[in-house]
């Protein structure tokens, strides 16, 4: 046994992965394709199969990828140093953070972990010895489409034969390219699906098996996607969580957790504030406040911002430095809300995630439509395309400035 013989694989892997881990070693495939919804366990399974490639083949390396690089440390490298410490091997393994590697060190063999937002040490990657044999995409559906996944392919396996896997949870839009990707059978390629009801239950605990059971009962199309990975959704709405109705007074005086954000504009983008409340143990965030104007110069918009506030922090778009500073100037904690490379997508897939988004449609009008209206763009053939249109989401962009203490905590999506 190349790893630990006490240490056998079904205490640490998911029974639902015997038949794929199997498949792999028989040869019978060279590619997995790992769907499944929250606590599935894929990714666990995934790491583990990587360090076994790794050590069963003394010539290879390999390559783990998300779509931007600042996620690695906090994703999968912790997760393949976990892989490693389940194995018996940690004192086998050599970790590093820049660069980001683990070295098998009896024998020199890494595991590299790059972010495909720097396509050139992609293709510059040249191991001391043997070839890259184990290529790892996580989250497979953050990326733009197979068209980049073919590119890096072609960049990364350049030698001998090499395992494959992919892994995501399905996004909701069935349109979506990931989804549509499982949709051909390919003769080297396996597809298999997990759930949480797949995993034994003592290893997600009861926390996590009442919350999707809570799900299920209050929203029961959210359970489907989230937790069983199921894509419901029809067409290209990137909200499909959003509920409009009136919010009592009485509630909005109950917020014990308000956030506040302001998109900056002129004309013909507008300026956009507003106000929110969330409520992390059901899983709601509620809007119930706006204000939007063309052509504000920011005194003015302060005047009328800061009575609304009582004295919180106000966040805004960090790329307007200025006028921060001077909100600060008159009066308002305005502070920059932090961005960087994947915020977008990693801001909107916590919004989505959401069980409901509450919108009282009366005080904030403009919120109300941006939410509901908000779809994905489209090709000429009609098919979602990925991304985010940056265009009439100026309330959205607002509110993702608002609560970026709550999203850009890894593992709140």
């Amino acid at each position: 046994m190349t790893y630990n013989n006490t240490i056998r694989l079904s205490d640490i892997v998911a029974p639902t992965f015997a038949k794929p881990h199997a498949t792999l070693k028989q040869g019978g495939v060279n590619q997995l394709v790992l769907r499944g919804g929250r606590g599935s366990g894929k990714s666990s399974y995934a790491s583990i199969e990587g360090i076994l490639t790794i050590i069963g083949n003394r010539d290879t390396h390999g390559v783990v990828l998300r779509k931007v690089s600042n996620t690695l440390r906090s994703t999968v490298f912790t997760q393949y140093q976990w892989a490693v410490s389940e194995l018996g091997l940690f004192g086998k393994f050599r970790r590093t953070v820049s660069p980001m590697e683990l070295t098998y060190i009896p024998t020199g063999q890494k595991i590299m972990f790059f972010g495909a937002d720097d396509h050139g040490k992609l293709k510059s990657i040249k191991p001391s010895f043997g070839y890259i044999g184990y290529l790892h995409f996580e989250e497979l559906d953050q990326f733009s489409g197979e068209d980049e996944i073919r590119s890096i392919e072609q960049s990364v396996l350049r030698g001998g034969k090499a395992v494959e896997i992919k892994s995501f949870n399905p996004p909701r839009t069935r349109d979506n390219w990931a989804n549509k990707y499982c949709l051909t059978d390919k003769p080297e390629q396996l597809i298999h699906d997990s759930t949480y009801l797949t995993t034994p239950r003592e290893w997600l605990g009861e926390r996590f098996v009442n919350d999707a059971e809570y799900l299920r009962e209050i929203n029961p199309a959210a359970y489907e996607h989230e937790y069983l990975g199921v894509p419901n959704g029809t067409g290209g709405s990137v909200f499909e969580n959003v509920e409009l109705r009136e919010i009592a007074d009485a509630q909005i005086k109950n917020f014990d957790r308000r956030y506040n954000g302001l998109d900056f504009g002129w004309y013909p983008d507008i300026a956009a504030f507003t106000r929110s409340h969330h409520d992390a143990a059901r899983g709601i965030l509620y809007i119930f406040d706006e204000y939007t104007a063309n052509k504000k110069p920011n005194r003015e918009l302060a005047e009328i911002i800061k009575p609304r506030l009582s004295g919180e922090d106000l966040y805004c778009d960090s790329a307007e430095p200025k006028s921060i500073a001077d909100l600060y100037e008159y009066g308002i904690r305005a502070r920059g809300a932090e961005k960087g490379a994947g915020s977008v997508d990693y801001s909107m897939k916590w919004l989505q995630s959401l069980n409901k988004i509450v919108i009282d449609f009366k005080r904030c009008p403009v919120s109300a439509e941006e939410f509901v209206n908000y779809e994905y763009d489209r090709n000429k053939a009609g098919e979602v395309i990925s991304g985010y249109p940056d265009k009439n989401n100026h309330c959205i962009d607002s509110v993702r400035y608002a609560c970026w203490r709550i999203w850009q905590r890894r593992g709140n999506q």
